[in-house]
């Protein structure tokens, strides 16, 4: 049987080599915590207000790939059902054609010369040949007709088939860009995420105090400017959102992206305006900014970015982003583009 020892506690000299490890793994630990200081409240503002930067002009793009699936499901829906009364027709041709092939096959299976022999009565037959020639040249009508309404089908079904491929692959656009907006909006939401309850209140004042800044309000408010008409039933139906939360791909009641508020709001005008920036920007008569009125509709950064609506006094009323409220804001808190009018 074996014997079992105690082992030997460290030696002098091996404590002095466990020490200076435990302290230059101390060291070690503090110098790596000290290279890498958490960002600073500011760096995480900008950070994040770059994410939902960068999701808002996803947010377009997303827009663009639901409205053209939309497009796309309504003409193939168009298609197929074409498909389906061109079939039907294709039926009836079909059913028509029935009576005459049987009476072909019961009085056209001999020869004109035999049928002539057999018949006791030349005039009879005459009779039945003329009647039989009618309706030969009927079936033939018939079969080309029929004929062509195959073509037909078969056009229109390739085309139904082509629709719903392309609405198929504008769905797997709008997958993808919704995963990337996603991911932008967690990654903003992990930045924040990581700051103290203190920090968070910091952040939370110098975004109020960049809003200030920037003249930026979402308080409830009423519009009583000079617009007139179907521009005051618009601006007056945005006023009525101010305060709603900012949603990406949203158009309304309760809360809207950049363009659905701009949509909405015009559409509650009597107005029917595409659905994203870009196509909102091209569908409007271009306004230089000297002339801009109450109800045109302004662009910030470029023509497919982010919109709004002009209020008058240099300001604007729009949806801004995640984690924002529909508000009121300076002309220029954002590079300005241009304006249309719808």
């Amino acid at each position: 049987m074996g014997t079992h020892r105690r082992p030997k506690p460290p030696s002098s000299p091996r404590l002095a080599v466990l020490a200076a490890s435990a302290g230059a793994f101390s060291l070690l630990s503090t110098a790596q915590s000290q290279a890498e200081p958490k960002p600073s409240i500011e760096k995480v503002r900008e950070e994040v207000e770059e994410l939902y930067h960068d999701s808002e002009a996803g947010t377009e793009e997303y827009n663009t790939a639901q409205g053209k699936k939309a497009a796309l499901q309504k003409a193939a829906n168009r298609a197929q059902e074409r498909v389906a009364a061109q079939q039907a027709e294709i039926n009836e041709i079909r059913s028509e054609m029935g009576p005459v092939a049987a009476s072909q096959y019961r009085d056209g299976g001999l020869d004109p010369s035999v049928r002539l022999f057999l018949s006791a009565e030349p005039d009879d037959y005459l009779e039945q040949a003329e009647l039989l020639d009618r309706t030969s040249s009927r079936q033939i009508s018939l079969l080309k007709s029929l004929q062509h309404k195959q073509r037909e089908l078969a056009q229109t079904r390739a085309e139904a088939v082509k629709k719903l491929e392309a609405a198929r692959k504008a769905q797997e656009q709008m997958g993808e860009k919704k995963q990337e907006i996603q991911s932008k909006l967690r990654e903003a939401q992990k930045l924040l995420n990581s700051l103290t309850a203190e920090q968070r209140a910091e952040l939370k004042a110098a975004e109020a105090e960049a809003d200030r800044a920037s003249g930026s309000s979402d308080s409830v408010a009423t519009y009583n400017g000079p617009a007139s008409g179907r521009a005051r039933t618009a601006l007056e139906f945005a006023y009525a959102q101010l305060g709603k939360p900012y949603e990406w791909g949203s158009t309304g009641p309760n809360s809207y992206d950049c363009s659905g508020l701009t949509g909405a709001s015009w559409r509650a005008a009597g107005v029917s305006l595409p659905r994203t920036v870009n196509q909102q920007y091209n569908a409007g008569r271009q306004v230089a900014r000297s002339d801009l009125q109450p109800g045109d509709i302004i662009y910030w950064y470029n023509n497919s970015q982010h919109n709004g609506l002009y209020i008058g006094d240099g300001k604007a009323i729009h949806a801004p982003r995640t984690g924002k409220n529909i508000e009121i804001t300076n002309l220029d808190s954002m590079p300005y583009f241009a304006a249309t009018r719808p």
